[in-house]
């Protein structure tokens, strides 16, 4: 059994563990509820978008090899634009998949049309703009720019990205998704991308988070009137 002194200092060492780790543990604490109390799909804004959207067929297209590209085709995408078709190339060109015109951009109106057939009916928009750049904690970080941002009327503030460059629907962002972006860099520390589960501060608070958990068994086998009852009899 160990003495007073010894005792006196496992519980101190414990309370304090516990005070400077508590902010951190009611942190991933409600991120774990709140990710086990939603569903990914409303995350992904499934809810907004229209999910019955099917691909347009066309026909009487080019084909690729008249296109002017390059060092030659490695990747190729058909994308519909403003009910025309479109060859995306090698993930850096547009090509108008009938008569072989590059395209530079899209429109503000080519992406309303895009984001129209991508989200659901009902939806009334509010605004589009366009963004060219992106902090490490933008709701659209690390997707194609510069992109288009169409703003909707709704109390969720829903937000659908269209690229500028491929005329691609990217992502929706709402309410739900802002929540649990934030409360992901809680859990998982990570305040620059989200996703490192290896940073040093989460491998820090996890030892210090299991040195608590141990110094709370110790305070109770140090503690406890029944394990010294025990160990009396014993001797």
């Amino acid at each position: 059994m160990v003495n007073r002194h010894a005792a006196l200092k496992i519980r101190k060492t414990h309370r304090y563990l516990g005070l400077f780790l508590v902010v951190q543990f009611l942190f991933w604490t409600l991120s774990g509820l709140y990710f086990s109390w939603t569903n990914i799909d409303d995350i992904h804004g499934d809810q907004f978008k229209n999910l019955n959207y099917k691909p347009k067929h066309f026909s009487n297209l080019i084909s690729p090899a008249q296109l002017h590209v390059e060092h030659g085709i490695s990747s190729l995408e058909i994308r519909d634009i403003n009910n025309t078709p479109y060859y995306w190339v090698n993930r850096s060109q547009l090509f108008n998949a009938v008569n072989g015109s590059e395209k530079q951009e899209i429109s503000k109106e080519e992406a309303l049309y895009i984001a129209k057939h991508r989200m659901k009916d009902g939806l009334e928009v509010a605004s589009i703009d366009q963004i060219d750049a992106t902090g490490k904690h933008h709701e659209y970080r690390g997707r194609l720019l510069p992109a288009y941002v169409v703003s909707y009327v709704d109390d969720a503030h829903i937000k659908a990205y269209v690229s500028k460059s491929d005329g691609r629907f990217q992502t929706v962002r709402h309410r739900g998704w802002r929540w649990f972006d934030f409360l992901w860099m809680t859990h998982t520390m990570d305040y620059e991308g989200r996703d490192n589960f290896n940073t040093t501060v989460l491998r820090a608070f996890s030892l210090l988070g299991l040195m608590t958990v141990l110094s709370g068994f110790l305070l109770w086998y140090t503690s406890s009137p029944s394990v010294r009852k025990l160990l009396k009899r014993k001797k």
